[in-house]
């Protein structure tokens, strides 16, 4: 497998992954919301330790006492969020890499969140807050 690029908007900071994609989300939560200025947030889910910023050095938002979100300081564009207790995931933003047509969307999370006016008739499985994984168990 060949490394998956990304970066944000004006090529400050810059991105690479060595592992294939966990799974691809939209976000309908307000923080998403309010940090990329869109209806809802893309994300891509990865292996924490295939990421690695290979270019530049993005700001950090502690997000919340769980939470922190890299963005590029210098044209504003969201890059990553990283829940902070050991959680060996990070996600990027599906905007920001390369090939965002490589990737594909398997469900929304926060949909209980999610605008009212915004009608997505997708066919994606939809969950009311964060998905944890407990829909995978019997």
């Amino acid at each position: 497998m060949s490394d998956i690029l990304g970066g944000c908007l004006c090529g400050s900071i810059r991105y690479r992954l060595g592992a294939e994609s966990l799974r691809t989300a939209h976000c309908h939560c307000s923080q998403c919301r309010r940090a990329s200025g869109a209806a809802f947030l893309t994300w891509v889910a990865f292996p924490a330790d295939s990421f690695a910023f290979f270019q530049g050095e993005p700001a950090i938002y502690r997000a919340s006492a769980k939470a922190e979100r890299t963005f590029c300081p210098n044209c504003g564009t969201p890059l990553t969020f990283r829940h902070t207790e050991s959680t060996p995931q990070i996600d990027v933003t599906a905007g920001s890499l390369e090939d965002a047509q490589a990737v594909r969307p398997v469900h929304h999370i926060w949909d209980s969140a999610r605008l009212g006016w915004l009608n997505m008739d997708d066919g994606l499985l939809r969950y009311p807050g964060e998905r944890d994984g407990s829909e995978d168990r019997p």
